[in-house]
């Protein structure tokens, strides 16, 4: 495959908080902690982190019985976002906020993953790997095409099956993420797998996305604001088997 060209586009933000978490907190208190940060965020916010045990999340509206036998070997939540099963582990995690009163909210919901998708495809093509962005989002559902990218999309595994704007590498999806957007700002959760990063790529990812980055950590209080969240939402059954 030729490789194309980087595309040259403008940084999406104007300024941005990048947080480096630790990568030993359970599925539940992650995903409670991007939830925090979108009630919480003034700026845009990139969050990056890891898993140091086997975990999967799979999207609001998935079936539970769907990925019930997995609960042996794996720590299963349920997103706030939608899309289908991710299984991590091995792969690069980030969140995205971004507050209403942020300029870039008012985007579309697609151009927005499609900027974020460009910006990490930018990257991973600079340290040399083969990349594109998916050009269709069409995936079968009994018989039929949808049209769709980061509204839910068939379930199933969410990196058997590209859509619009997903990143490809030889023609096999190494990075995708889900959405939601409400009153207070927009949440984008992807994972980034199946090819080699280097220490410096959540930097470089942060860099392509805005020119004037902070470095900041987790303060304490967010910490238990999600701690919180994990405890009534997430590690609950009723979340969990809500479907």
């Amino acid at each position: 495959m030729t490789q194309d060209p980087v595309e040259m586009t403008p940084p999406l933000f104007a300024s941005l908080h990048v947080y480096h978490d630790i990568p030993s907190r359970s599925a539940a208190l992650n995903m409670a902690i991007d939830e925090a940060l979108l009630e919480t965020a003034e700026i845009p916010a990139i969050r990056f982190y890891r898993w140091d045990h086997p975990a999967l999340s799979f999207g609001y509206f998935g079936k539970f019985s769907e990925i019930a036998n997995h609960s042996a070997e794996r720590d299963l939540v349920r997103r706030w976002t939608g899309g289908g099963i991710v299984f991590h582990g091995d792969d690069l995690t980030y969140s995205i906020v971004i507050p209403a009163a942020d300029p870039v909210f008012s985007e579309s919901s697609m151009s927005i993953y499609e900027r974020i998708h460009n910006a990490i495809r930018n990257v991973l093509a600079a340290n040399g790997a083969h990349t594109e962005l998916a050009p269709v989002a069409a995936v079968s559902d009994r018989g039929e095409q949808k049209v769709s990218a980061i509204r839910d999309r068939r379930y199933n595994n969410c990196f058997a099956n590209p859509v619009r704007a997903d990143v490809l590498s030889n023609g096999r999806k190494i990075a995708g993420a889900a959405q939601r957007r409400t009153r207070r700002g927009l949440l984008q959760q992807g994972s980034i797998q199946g090819v080699d990063l280097n220490k410096n790529f959540p930097d470089q990812v942060a860099s392509e996305l805005c020119a004037k980055c902070c470095y900041k950590m987790l303060d304490e209080c967010l910490v238990a604001r999600a701690q919180e969240i994990a405890e009534h939402k997430y590690s609950g059954p009723s979340w969990l088997q809500r479907r």
